[in-house]
C-alpha cells in the first residue's frame, strides 16, 4: 500500500510538474491553458492598479479591486506553492529539502515570489497602499518568466547571450563617452555666466546633460553658452549619434544569423543519425548505437 501511494505522490508530481514546466515535460494541452490563464491574470491585475490611480473609479469599485487582488494572489500563491513542492522532480533539485530550497532562490522561484509577497506585507505590516500600489505592478515581470517558454522568447534570448560580449564592451564604451562628454562640457562651462549661477555646476550634475545629449534626447533644461562649449556640443551629439546606432546594429545582426541558424537546423539534418545539425559546431558527435 506504501509502495503504491508513493508511485501515486510521484505521478501526481510528475503531472503538476508537467502542467507548471511545459519546457520540460509539458501537457500540449493544458499547459497553454493554464499559461494563457495565468497572462490574463497578470494583465489585469496591472490593468486593476492603473486603474486604481483614477479617483472615481477607485472609489466606485474599491471592493472590487480589494478582492479581485486578494483573488489573484491566492492563485498565484497556490501556483508558486506548487512549484516549489514539484520542483524536485528535475534531477538538479533532485533533494526533497535541500533540492527545493535551491529552486526557491532561482530567478524564476524569486520572480513568482515577487507576484504575491507586497499583498502579504500589506495585511501583516500594514505597508502603505501607495508602496502596495507600486511593488503590485512587479507582477508584470512574470510575463518574462511566462514567455520564457515560447520559441520567440528563446530567440531573443538567445541573441543577448551570442551577443553579450559586443554588448557589454558598447555598454562600457558608453559610459567612458558620457563621462568624457560630462567632463568637456563642465570645464568649458562651469564658470559661465558665472560658477554660482552655471548650469553645469559639477560633473555629476554635467552627467544629465551627456545623457539626454548623446542618446539625441534633448529636454533643453541645460545647454552651452560659450562658443567653445557650444563647438564641443556639436561633437558630442554627431557622435552620439554614430555611438549609439552600434547595439542596434550588433542585434541586428544577432537576429539575422538567429534566422538564418534556426531556418538551417529546421530544414538541414544528418543524414546518418537524424539529429538537427548545429550551425555553428566544426564537428557533429552522432549518438552511439545502442
Amino acid at each position: 500500500m506504501a509502495k503504491i501511494s508513493l508511485l501515486m505522490y510521484n505521478a501526481t508530481k510528475k503531472k503538476v510538474h508537467g502542467l507548471l514546466h511545459p519546457e520540460i515535460v509539458g501537457d500540449k494541452h493544458w499547459d497553454k491553458v493554464i499559461n494563457v490563464f495565468i497572462i490574463v491574470l497578470i494583465i489585469l491585475n496591472v490593468v486593476a492598479v492603473i486603474l486604481e490611480t483614477v479617483g472615481p473609479i477607485q472609489a466606485k469599485f474599491k471592493s472590487f479591486f480589494y478582492y479581485f487582488d486578494w483573488v489573484s494572489v491566492i492563485i498565484f500563491t497556490i501556483e508558486y506553492v506548487l512549484r516549489v513542492w514539484s520542483s524536485n522532480h528535475e534531477e538538479k533539485y533532485k533533494h526533497h529539502i535541500w533540492g527545493r530550497l535551491r529552486y526557491m532562490f532561482s530567478l524564476g522561484a524569486l520572480i513568482d515570489l515577487i507576484a504575491i509577497i507586497p499583498s502579504y506585507l500589506h495585511a501583516v505590516i500594514g505597508l502603505d497602499l501607495r508602496i502596495l500600489r507600486m511593488l503590485r505592478l512587479l507582477r508584470i515581470f512574470r510575463l518574462f518568466r511566462l514567455t520564457a517558454y515560447t520559441e520567440s522568447a528563446h530567440m531573443i534570448a538567445n541573441v543577448f547571450k551570442r551577443r553579450k560580449n559586443e554588448l557589454g564592451l558598447s555598454f562600457v564604451l558608453a559610459i567612458f563617452l558620457i563621462i568624457i562628454a560630462s567632463c568637456i562640457m563642465y570645464f568649458a562651462e562651469h564658470l559661465t555666466p558665472t560658477e554660482e549661477t552655471s548650469l553645469f555646476k559639477s560633473i555629476p550634475h554635467t552627467i544629465w546633460w551627456s545623457v539626454v545629449t548623446l542618446t539625441t534626447t534633448g529636454y533643453g533644461d541645460m545647454y552651452p553658452l560659450t562658443n567653445l562649449g557650444k563647438a564641443m556640443a556639436s561633437v558630442i551629439m554627431l557622435t552620439g549619434v554614430a555611438f549609439f546606432a552600434i547595439p542596434a546594429g550588433i542585434l541586428s545582426a544577432g537576429f539575422q544569423e538567429e534566422f538564418r541558424r534556426n531556418k538551417i537546423i529546421k530544414t538541414h539534418k544528418c543524414p546518418h543519425c537524424g539529429e538537427p545539425i548545429d550551425v555553428d559546431a566544426h564537428t557533429h558527435d552522432h549518438p552511439e548505437k545502442q
